[in-house]
């Protein structure tokens, strides 16, 4: 089922970005870490995505948080504090700088129980 606006504008602001909706809600929350990949400037943010929305109101959520090295670990403890299931942590580029990583979390849970879990998560983030 389609997730209402309403809906993607209280998730987003729950997790102080800004969201847009179509079928699915994509939430980006900018996190300025001065970064540059190559020697240019470039522009960090988490990803949060909202979708398939069932009779139960559950929603699929997933999330790409950007992390610098040293928050790695903090946010991942924080996370599992949450509850939150994470599945992977890479890192997208070469040269950048500093060195970013990118924590991906999943979840099938009501939307706004989610948005809650993961604010609290990223508040360890500063």
């Amino acid at each position: 089922m389609k997730i209402p606006k309403s809906l993607c504008n209280r998730l987003a602001k729950i997790l102080g970005g800004t969201g847009m909706s179509n079928d699915t809600c994509s939430i980006m929350v900018k996190r300025n870490l001065n970064a540059t990949i190559l020697g240019k400037k470039y522009d960090t943010e988490h990803e949060i995505v909202i979708q398939s929305l069932d009779s139960r109101g559950n929603t699929l959520n997933t999330a790409e948080i950007t992390l610098l090295q040293r928050d790695v670990q903090k946010f991942i403890n924080a996370a599992r504090r949450q509850g939150l299931r994470i599945t992977a942590l890479h890192n997208h580029w070469l040269f950048d700088n500093p060195r970013l990583m990118y924590l991906h979390i999943e979840t099938v849970e009501p939307p706004i129980q989610f948005a809650k879990k993961l604010r609290r998560a990223l508040n360890v983030l500063k």
